[in-house]
């Protein structure tokens, strides 16, 4: 892991974009990342019809969204806003 990058423990659904936001920061700049809906329930294998059980597949694979997130981070690949989005 590389120790340049930290992750808050700060998750946030949002709804109305069907996707879970969590924030980075590398060199004190913030990064806001994005995780859609589609990927918790492929990952889970379950429909999540609440943010509480979006939020509580997120807290599962944690360490996972971060490591893909991270990699797309030290690879600079940022969306037209600046954001990390993960698709995978």
């Amino acid at each position: 892991m590389n120790q340049n990058i930290l992750f808050t423990d700060i998750q946030t659904w949002h709804s109305d974009q069907q996707a879970m936001h969590f924030s980075a920061q590398q060199g004190g700049a913030l990064i806001n990342c994005w995780l859609p809906l589609s990927w918790l329930q492929q990952q889970s294998g379950q429909v999540l019809s609440t943010a509480e059980e979006a939020i509580a597949v997120f807290i599962e694979y944690r360490f996972d969204i971060e490591d893909i997130a991270e990699a797309m981070i030290e690879d600079e690949d940022f969306n037209d806003n600046g954001d990390i989005v993960i698709n995978e």
